[in-house]
């Protein structure tokens, strides 16, 4: 019986060690995998170029798959001396541009950077830039997360 009952105890402690080990192992693979994925993402990102070193404006959405929100806070470029975030807005008549400290991404949401609405002013190209190149801009988020961003240059022409 002593046989039996110590085959039973080491069996037991085997079952619980390797149960230990399981959840240990599966709760290291969901923080790795956490840090890993990032709550914002940026699709369907360009610039449109213009002639004779005019400021070009960049186009992007940026979508967060997180649960609280999250905000764009600061916008560089090593293609450009200046990238600043701006917002058209409407008065009537007329138009104008205007500089905005950040943007909120709603939580399981998007926001569009687009035309006619908030854009990324581009000034000062560091080197010649043409339709065709592609161009990084680095978004900078308030939870600390950053995106290195390819932006696909193209004319006026293409963007219609």
């Amino acid at each position: 019986m002593t046989s039996i009952t110590n085959h039973v105890r080491t069996l037991s402690a085997r079952a619980g060690a390797l149960a230990g080990a399981l959840a240990l192992s599966l709760a290291f693979a969901s923080n790795v995998h956490a840090a890993g994925a990032q709550a914002i993402t940026a699709k369907d990102a360009w610039v449109r170029w213009l002639p004779n070193n005019l400021p070009a404006a960049g186009y992007v959405t940026l979508v967060n798959a997180g649960d609280k929100p999250v905000d764009l806070v600061d916008i560089s470029s090593s293609d450009y001396g200046d990238a600043m975030l701006h917002q058209t807005v409407s008065n009537g008549s007329s138009q104008k541009m205007v500089m905005v400290d950040k943007l909120t991404v709603p939580a399981h949401g998007q926001v569009a950077i687009a035309p006619g609405g908030y854009h990324v002013m581009l000034e000062d190209a560091k080197h010649k830039i043409a339709p065709g190149d592609t161009v990084h801009l680095k978004l900078k988020f308030s939870d600390g997360a950053t995106l290195d961003t390819p932006f696909a240059v193209k004319s006026p022409a293409q963007t219609k």
